[in-house]
């Protein structure tokens, strides 16, 4: 284990868990409540509404403060290891993440495609998907919401929704204090206030300070990259002047560095020259660096991710009828800055000096290959909703919706030579209108009818700027500009029967949408500014489930059949282009398919030991996609690139290489998930603490990365492991845990790419041309074995 000596972790985590035992030699101890051996209800709001996660007719999946809290889980990158159903990929940097839900999620680089899974944080929806890239502070419950959510969450939940919860404020006023520290430098520190301050107002204001330095080493500046450190502040405060008026206004400021997402070259071949030039031996270019499977050097000489802050407020009006009915006003603001920049030649060596111009002659340029730019987000929204009493056989919200967004992209990668080289600037809008409603209505005892439908406006534009290239003078040189109005509807129709107070099975059908979309990235030219706006993307959905209680609910199980088909989806496919530069082009396709079998469960095998599990089995599948995108492998002679095995030149698509993607499967969909654990509690009759063990186990199957079906792109089959122990006061005043991660050391990747170079770099005669194949990976958080701790307090 190393430990560093300049921040000292465990010495800090040790400092708070003596901190926590003087607490408790000073505080009163806590009444202790007598454990049922039952499991612990589940409240959930996936309906807009508190219900029973058992009575409620969908497939979710809930990760409460407990399994957040022994899962360290710090932001969204920790998600997937924990629902099945749930896989993230990854961009350049976070503007162009994905969040996928049954294998399907919108991956884009332009500020003109929505997102197809909504994030929402305490009823108010994130006006775009990389502003979820952050720590998950102050979080209490997560519900994951699988297939179309557009009825009740609107826009950019076509594929499902992440249902964020932060945490509530307490009875008398606590302080809590948190302290994690593991042996690879990551350190996370937080403090919270919470409580009541008089008879009509509470608060909660909570603060936090993240930092992992990252996963590759950077040679060239001693650093490392693909890490993160972030700052939070999340306020809530309730004011309820009247017994039926309460008024909850809940500020936020995040601040976030991502270090990311660098890729390190595992293989390259021919060997010992980089891209496709001999006179630019590995030897130097890459000097120090091993090339193999699982190498994490790189030598980049510009940074590369994203800095990134947002601010904004909720403010929540509940009034109360007489009869049980409450009407809610939900008024949002927020801002989003995110400053990005990458390097785009990997070396920290003067590599322009190798390029030639088209006729051969030098460039007399120095320097390397990079990008920098902005995002630029403003979001409002406001809804007024109506929610029925829960208490007879009518029960329903409905409500009317508002939202803007103001969305600007600027970016630059210089220098121009050859076809790289662009300077844009971008702005898109979206207002939605909307109007919904959702009910069940009890027609008999035991069978329900569940009913919904939205009614959506929604007004969209763009304005397209392309300037010069620096260091020339930057001057306009392309202006476009477009705007589209569309109107549509979203309905859900279910039938629910309860066999017994124990359990019910059910059976749904739901519609999806999402806006059209325009291709704003460094690729939009005239003629797609002539052309109409990309369609927008349907859905239908079908779902069967079974939902079950046993022994006295100790345990539970649930089980969901689901097949979803979507029309028009729209899709960023990414490639490298001949210069070794990745890029993406927005396609439409035709058709795909996702569809599966969900089954979780918990048990309470005996009042000290509770196991839990889950398992996805998913089938994401395009339908129809002619036009698809073709990956290339070295030609015969060695010397350039040619069209992979099923593409062609299509006189219907210009002649450009395409291949028939119809029966493949979508990027980054496993088709297998399975998630196992369990915790044994440990009463220690003689001290005044408990001990626990706990363990997790998950399986995923092999995974394409690639849209284009790139066999060089697939991460096999891995299982990992990881396992916790510790101890925790009886009057819950303290819990100190200690956690091993990926427990057996296995690797695998984040993301893989394989690229051709074949034309950047000039041989220079008489040197013969050499097409040079490199794969690389993005290694994750837990790509090997590490240690740490955990110390919680409460005063």
């Amino acid at each position: 284990m190393r430990i560093t000596g300049t921040r000292t972790p465990f010495a800090l985590a040790a400092a708070l868990l003596a901190a926590g035992a003087h607490a408790q030699q000073t505080a009163q101890q806590a009444a202790q409540q007598t454990d049922t051996g039952k499991l612990e209800s589940v409240v959930v709001t996936a309906n807009k509404r508190a219900q029973n996660l058992q009575d409620v007719p969908q497939s979710i999946t809930v990760l409460g403060d407990a399994v957040l809290q022994r899962s360290n889980v710090r932001e969204l990158d920790d998600l997937p290891a924990l629902s099945p159903a749930l896989t993230l990929s990854y961009g350049t940097q976070p503007g162009n993440f994905s969040i996928n839900m049954r294998g399907v999620g919108t991956f884009s680089l332009g500020i003109g495609v929505e997102a197809d899974v909504a994030v929402i944080v305490d009823d108010i929806p994130l006006g775009m998907q990389a502003n979820a890239f952050k720590d998950l502070a102050d979080v209490h419950r997560i519900e994951v919401l699988k297939g179309p959510q557009s009825t009740l969450f609107g826009k950019s939940a076509i594929a499902g929704a992440l249902n964020i919860t932060t945490k509530p404020i307490g009875g008398p006023v606590k302080t809590t204090a948190s302290m994690l520290a593991t042996n690879d430098d990551e350190w996370r520190v937080a403090v919270g206030v919470s409580g009541a301050v008089s008879d009509t107002f509470r608060m909660r204001i909570a603060a936090s300070k993240t930092d992992y330095d990252g996963t590759l080493n950077n040679l060239t500046t001693g650093g490392k990259l693909n890490g993160s450190k972030g700052d939070n502040v999340n306020a809530k405060f309730e004011w309820q002047p009247l017994e039926n008026l309460k008024f909850t206004l809940s500020p936020h400021y995040n601040r976030t560095e991502k270090f990311c997402c660098t890729t390190a070259f595992t293989s390259m071949t021919p060997g010992g020259i980089y891209r496709n030039a001999p006179q630019l031996p590995q030897a130097v270019v890459l000097r120090d660096i091993r090339i193999a499977p699982g190498n994490r050097d790189v030598r980049n000489d510009y940074p590369t991710g994203g800095k990134f802050h947002d601010w904004g407020t909720g403010l929540k009006i509940d009034y109360g009828f007489d009869g049980g009915y409450t009407l809610s006003s939900i008024t949002s603001y927020s801002k989003y800055h995110m400053d990005d920049y990458q390097d785009n030649d990997a070396t920290d060596i003067d590599i322009l000096q190798y390029l030639t111009l088209p006729n051969g002659a030098p460039t007399n340029m120095h320097g390397g290959l990079y990008q920098y730019g902005v995002f630029n987000v403003k979001s409002t929204t406001q809804e007024l909703r109506l929610t029925s009493p829960d208490k007879g056989a009518l029960r329903y919200v409905a409500g009317l919706w508002y939202g803007k967004n103001d969305l600007n992209r600027e970016l630059a990668k210089v220098p121009l030579i050859f076809n790289y080289g662009t300077n844009y600037g971008a702005d898109a809008w979206n207002v939605n209108k909307a109007a919904y409603g959702q009910g069940s209505w009890d027609f008999r005892p035991d069978t329900s009818l569940i009913v919904g439908a939205r009614w959506n406006l929604e007004d969209t534009g763009y304005r397209f700027r392309r300037y010069s290239v620096p260091p020339q003078a930057v001057v306009q040189t392309e202006f476009y500009t477009n705007d589209d109005s569309n109107h549509s509807k979203t309905w859900k129709l279910g039938l629910e029967h309860r066999l017994n107070r124990d359990a019910m099975v059910y059976g749904t059908v739901s519609t999806g949408h999402k806006g059209v979309a325009y291709d704003l990235t460094s690729g939009f030219t005239a003629a797609l500014a002539a052309k109409p706006a990309v369609p927008p993307e349907t859905a239908r959905s079908y779902e069967l489930g079974w939902k079950q209680s046993l022994w006295d609910n100790r345990a539970m199980f649930s089980v969901a059949l689901f097949r979803t088909n979507f029309r028009n989806f729209q899709q960023s496919a990414g490639f490298f282009d001949y210069d070794g530069i990745f890029r993406t082009a927005l396609n439409s396709l035709g058709g795909l398919r996702t569809q599966g079998l969900e089954v979780e469960g918990s048990v309470r095998v005996t009042p000290r030991l509770q196991l839990n599990g889950s398992l996805a089995y998913t089938e994401a599948t395009i339908t129809e996609f002619r036009n698809g995108p073709c990956y290339n492998v070295v030609n015969a002679a060695g010397t350039g690139s040619a069209p992979g095995p099923g593409c062609y030149q299509s006189p219907e698509f210009n002649n450009t290489n395409v291949q028939d993607l119809a029966g493949k499967t979508l990027p980054n969909a496993p088709k297998v998930k399975v998630n196992l654990g369990g915790q044994y509690d440990l009463p220690l009759a003689t001290l005044p603490f408990n001990a626990f063990i706990a363990g997790t186990t998950r399986y995923q199957s092999r995974t394409q990365f690639s849209l284009n079906q790139d066999p060089m792109t697939i991460q096999g089959a891995y299982s990992i492991t990881n396992l916790s122990f510790g101890a925790t006061d009886k009057g819950g005043r303290w819990k100190a845990s200690f956690f091993i991660n990926n427990l057996f050391d296995k690797r695998y990747a984040a993301g893989l790419n394989n690229s051709i170079a074949n034309g950047t770099w000039s041989p220079r005669a008489p040197n013969t041309p050499l097409a040079v194949n490199t794969t690389e990976w993005l290694p994750p958080r837990d790509y090997h074995r590490y240690v740490g701790a955990r110390v919680d307090l409460t005063f």
